[in-house]
């Protein structure tokens, strides 16, 4: 398979063709492991360029051979309507919009996967001569992330909050509860953790497939909130557990739960008052529990570890951070000879720690730890070009060689002699998985995703003494000379880059230059890449910083393009980006003259606590901070055409914020636009909503800007 074109008609959208491929990546692989032996590559692929369904696929290394080894439509129907409220939660969580397969998990060895679908719990052997069907497994209810043991023997999954296990019983396979609890869930992530820590999981197996280290989740304490749909009077609300900034969270705490014989349950008791955060979690290669836990404020964390058979606990190191704590993907991690793997930020440089003693240069900021090769550190980062992404090995004495070529964001894994290099590049659009045998390629994953009518040609740069990563992207048909109307399109917020080597990033941006923009896309200040200092120049304000670095990087980046006409900007996001425009209309008019605020938050205090307090601080700590970055109280400065649009549905960022803003603009007398999307979340996954919310906007900005 290769790209392909989408069978449509030659006048077909841009838009259009976007929504039907999911941004041209359905037909493509995904979600890719590596066997330990390096014998296998397992990863997920739809059949085709506008197919949803994901099937479960393997790639034979030695051969180069790839079959399909589960295909949903195959196993049952595969209408998503029927998800339960858990498992359509978790989606959200990981931003997940696609259908069939969507995630796996495997043993230790790469030999078995487990899968579901409908709710229904799927065994599937991975090795060329097994059975090509998959067995279904009994199961007591809708099956949330299910993972085998190590050994392959047993599969724990979560249904209706409490944990199970499916065993082996002679040739058959029984199911039992192993932990329930009315009030509370076991083995689930709580919504903090999903949402903000990265940490999708609340159970992992030991490594001898004897105990599970397990979650225990209370959200009784947690204020809860309701979401109605007012296109379905008659539909109960959905109610959710929301831990808004100042309030209460949930209270989490950590178990050993043997699966055979008498052995008790043993609870890891820390301090959870003083460290209420569960952040990481997971076991060492000895044998023993390995977790990070961390303050409220988050400036200080543990990394404990625990003996599994009486649940002692052992203080690996206590890690301080200011303005805040930054916890490496990756880490921590126990190396065979025991040292402890820790990022740091030290100096203004984002580094790794082994055993103490930092362990990279510098010149390199580390994004991740993937491991140990050959006494080697594997990292991703970059050095000096926050725009791209770079797999290194990092040698004894802290020299850093780089090991994927070209200008682009590289990522891998590995397993064996097999490595699986993940290729963007600024002349491709979507993700090439290269697979290395012995250190040279040897196979490339097949893709039938379409082929875009185009690619994007941002020119990339840095501007204003803060070296602020920049782009700007011209129509096709651009005459230089020209004048162009100027549209911002940032995100601007933490843990998110848009300036980036990757041709994907800038499809939508060059359909909208191509409409008769001259595209500019500015990371400001908070945004990861550059340094820590960067990073940490919005604590307390969410609002100066960011907004500053959009207008002077826009003035800096006129003086380089005569062709921007800075006296009509319209500037739009969504999410941290939908706030960052509004912001922009309210509070600098004199520079933009029209904004689309896509499901912004507008009142902080409305965001949750883990994302919200690390930058702001307790609300009645740091009242001012809350209210400098607060959009409700600049309603009456609204002097600009301003659309808010926002999914009535949103359980991540509420509708609550755009009701309340259009409430205050409406009190201040001040027209606006407002597009609710009914049965719509944080992520607008719907064809036809995507398509014409596209072009709703153009006639908004064609409007707002006399084009």
């Amino acid at each position: 398979m290769s790209s392909s074109t989408v069978e449509t008609d030659p006048g077909t959208s841009f838009p259009r063709l976007a929504a039907r491929t999911r941004t041209f990546t359905l037909g493509a692989p995904r979600t890719v492991a590596v066997s330990a032996d390096g014998e296998r590559v397992v990863f997920l692929r739809s059949s085709g360029p506008t197919d949803p369904v994901h099937a479960l696929w393997v790639l034979d290394v030695g051969s180069s051979t790839e079959r399909i080894v589960a295909d949903p439509r195959v196993l049952r129907d595969t209408d998503e309507e029927n998800l339960s409220p858990e498992e359509k939660a978790l989606r959200e969580r990981r931003r997940e919009a696609g259908g069939g397969i969507v995630s796996y998990a495997t043993d230790e060895d790469t030999r078995i996967a487990v899968f579901t679908l409908g709710g229904k719990l799927f065994r599937i052997g991975l090795l060329p001569g097994d059975d090509p069907t998959p067995i279904e497994l009994p199961v007591a209810g809708p099956v949330l992330d299910p993972r085998p043991s190590p050994t392959g023997e047993r599969v724990a999954y979560v249904t209706g909050g409490a944990l199970h296990l499916v065993e082996r019983i002679g040739e058959g396979w029984a199911d039992r509860t192993l932990v329930a609890e009315d009030g509370v869930t076991w083995g689930v992530a709580e919504f903090a953790a999903a949402e903000e820590m990265n940490r999708f999981r609340g159970y992992w197996w030991s490594p001898d497939s004897e105990r599970l280290l397990a979650a225990r989740v209370d959200e009784s304490p947690v204020r809860v909130w309701y979401i109605a749909d007012p296109a379905q009077p008659g539909q109960e609300p959905n109610t959710i557990r929301y831990p808004a900034a100042g309030s209460p969270n949930a209270l989490v705490s950590l178990h050993i739960l043997p699966v055979s014989g008498e052995a008790p349950r043993l609870d890891l008791a820390w301090d959870a008052d003083a460290y209420p955060y569960l952040v990481t979690a997971g076991w060492d290669d000895s044998g023993c529990p390995l977790f990070t836990v961390m303050d409220r404020r988050q400036t200080k964390a543990l990394v404990l570890g625990a003996d599994p058979d009486t649940g002692e606990l052992t203080t690996h190191t206590e890690a301080t951070g200011s303005p805040w704590l930054e916890v490496l993907p990756g880490t921590p991690a126990l190396l065979g000879d025991g040292r402890l793997v820790l990022g740091s930020d030290e100096g203004d440089a984002r580094r790794l720690v082994v055993g103490g003693v930092v362990a990279t240069p510098t010149s390199l900021y580390v994004r991740r730890f993937l491991g140990q090769e050959n006494d080697e550190l594997v990292v991703e980062g970059t050095e000096d070009a926050p725009e791209q992404n770079h797999v290194y090995r990092v040698g004894a004495d802290g020299t850093a060689r780089r090991v994927t070529e070209g200008v682009g964001w590289f990522s891998g894994v590995s397993g064996g002699e097999t490595r699986v290099e993940i290729r963007r590049t600024l002349g491709t659009t979507g993700v090439t998985y290269v697979v290395h045998r012995g250190g040279q390629p040897a196979h490339t994953l097949e893709s039938s995703a379409a082929a875009p009518p185009f690619l994007g040609a941002p020119t990339l740069s840095r501007v204003t003494d803060r070296r602020l990563p920049a782009a700007v992207l011209y129509p096709r048909d651009h005459v230089p000379g020209t004048r162009l109307p100027v549209l911002m399109d940032p995100y601007g917020g933490p843990h998110h880059q848009e300036v980036m080597a990757a041709g994907t990033m800038w499809l939508e941006p060059q359909w909208w230059a191509d409409q008769g923009f001259a595209v500019v896309v500015i990371d400001g200040r908070g945004t990861p890449g550059v340094a820590p200092s960067f990073e940490h120049a919005i604590r307390l304000d969410l609002a100066g910083p960011v907004l500053d670095d959009q207008a002077d990087g826009l003035l800096a980046l006129a003086k380089e393009h005569p062709d921007l006409d800075l006296g009509r900007v319209g500037i739009r996001g969504w999410s941290f980006g939908g706030y960052l425009a509004a912001l922009a209309v309210l509070r600098r008019p004199d520079v933009f003259h029209a904004g689309i605020a896509g499901a912004p938050v507008t009142d902080w205090a409305l965001y949750d606590t883990f994302y919200t307090e690390r930058y702001l601080g307790l609300p009645d700590e740091q009242p001012d901070a809350y209210r400098r970055s607060s959009l409700i109280e600049d309603a009456g400065k609204l002097a600009r055409p301003l659309m808010i649009v926002h999914g009535l549905a949103d359980d991540n960022v509420v509708a609550a914020h755009t009701l309340q803003l259009s409430s205050a603009l409406l009190a201040a007398g001040r027209p606006h636009e407002v597009l609710p999307l009914t049965g719509i979340t944080h992520m607008a996954t719907n064809e036809t909503v995507k398509e014409n919310l596209l072009l709703l906007q153009l006639d908004f900005l064609r409007r707002s800007l006399a084009l």
